[in-house]
């Protein structure tokens, strides 16, 4: 298990019917982001050090940077030449 700083911990409820538990990565204690966190919880704000167990899974969120650029509001990428679609194999000498 590896996580990164802001990555959303994720812990199942231990039997049918128990609430999960799921709070936000605020440090690691290893650089190569292996266990144990510290994880601030969502449903009481407290901030714990978890050594995670088989009910864990990490959200990996897409951190600033390696997103894409943001694109300004009311564009949409470019599209391909206009023109009529064919059918698969169909030569529309374009």
């Amino acid at each position: 298990m590896r996580a990164t700083v802001g990555d959303r911990l994720i812990v199942e409820g231990p039997t049918t019917g128990a609430p999960r538990r799921d709070g936000e990565i605020v440090a690691l204690h290893h650089e190569d982001g292996s266990p144990p966190y510290d994880v601030r919880w969502s449903d009481t704000g407290r901030t714990t050090l978890l050594f995670p167990g088989p009910g864990a899974h990490i959200h990996h969120f897409v951190h600033l940077e390696h997103a894409e650029p943001a694109r300004t509001p009311g564009t949409n990428p470019p599209l391909g030449r206009p023109g009529r679609l064919g059918r698969p194999g169909e030569d529309l000498g374009v």
